[in-house]
């Protein structure tokens, strides 16, 4: 087919075209009178194949036939593998006229939240202020250990610790807002991350002065600022209904590394912790008499040896589901 010429005036559509045909190489025209009122712009398609012209009628009703002379044109002929009659036709305007109203009624029934808009903007401030926090410490660290190198990791905690201190006080609004049904994450992973970071953030660091000055320290700290420079921003992102693919990948992909070494990090920092809790004797339970028997903090910290682990192998396994949720392979819909 070349050279088509095709147009739609006074109802009646034109066409004119130079192409190879059941009279070989010649000019085919026709002239379709519709019978009733159609738009006066259709859409063409050519191919190699063929051409396709779609016509709009101007109401959407059904027509008795398509052209206005009662007998059929000798070279039209219907599509039977999209042909509708009048019952079909009917059908499937009341079928989707029932589907706009029960989406109607869902909608109605749904009852809408007084709240949302404060709902929401707390939630934008929550995580960015934390994005923040623990950029500032990621990026502190990083500066430091760039200029004084290994000297920098005996002095991370007098550095760190009061913004470290209000950053993950400030996370147990997690707990919080999943127990309200703020948000919509699981309870008991983000329990098990807050509880065990802030143990040993308050806990074993920052009653201890002998261990503030441990490299490990360094370590810890740097291992969780990594995990939340990426994960605050992604929340409040999704906040605001944007979703940047990059993001969401270094969301649900850093924390296969950063989580074992978080976790190892710890469990060193509590070995390391042990023989000071037993010769200083701090929080340790002494039991009254007759009794007489005091429970070592150091014999507690060997148990909780035994529940971090288990606590990474808790949050390991949500986010797991997590990243095979968002990155896994889309399943597509049957129809």
């Amino acid at each position: 087919l070349q050279n088509p010429d095709i147009a739609i005036t006074d109802n009646v559509l034109h066409f004119k075209a130079q192409g190879h045909g059941a009279k070989g190489d010649n000019i085919y025209e026709f002239q379709i009178e519709f019978l009733e009122p159609v738009e006066p712009k259709p859409v063409c398609r050519v191919t190699q194949r063929q051409l396709n012209i779609t016509v709009q009628k101007k109401e959407s009703n059904w027509w008795e036939r398509l052209t206005k002379q009662e007998k059929r044109p000798p070279f039209l002929a219907p599509d039977f593998d999209r042909w509708l009659d009048e019952s079909d036709a009917e059908m499937e305007l009341k079928e989707k006229e029932e589907e706009k109203i029960n989406k109607m009624k869902i909608e109605s029934r749904v009852p809408k939240d007084p709240f949302k808009h404060l709902k929401k903007g707390y939630l934008i401030m929550y995580n960015l202020v934390q994005f923040l926090g623990f950029s500032w410490i990621f990026v502190n660290m990083t500066v430091r250990l760039f200029i004084l190198g290994k000297d920098s990791f005996y002095d991370t905690f007098h550095t760190i610790a009061d913004m470290m201190y209000f950053c993950q006080t400030l996370a147990l609004m997690e707990i919080v807002n999943s127990l309200i049904g703020l948000v919509r994450s699981p309870l008991i992973p983000a329990v098990v991350q807050i509880f065990g970071r802030n143990f040993i953030l308050f806990v074993v660091l920052g009653s201890l002065e002998e261990m503030q000055s441990k490299p490990v320290v360094f370590f810890i700290f740097y291992f969780w600022s990594i995990t939340e420079v990426f994960r605050y921003p992604y929340y409040m992102l999704s906040c605001l209904g944007i979703e940047w693919k990059p993001l969401t990948w270094l969301r649900y992909t850093t924390w296969i590394p950063l989580y074992p070494l978080g976790g190892l990090a710890e469990a060193v920092c509590i070995v390391q912790s042990i023989p000071i809790f037993s010769e200083t004797g701090k929080f340790s339970l002494g039991l009254p008499n007759p009794l007489n028997v005091t429970i070592q903090f150091s014999f507690l910290l060997q148990i909780y040896l035994i529940a971090l682990f288990l606590g990474v192998f808790v949050n390991f396994r949500h986010l797991y589901k997590q990243r095979k949720q968002h990155l896994g392979p889309k399943k597509r819909k049957m129809k």
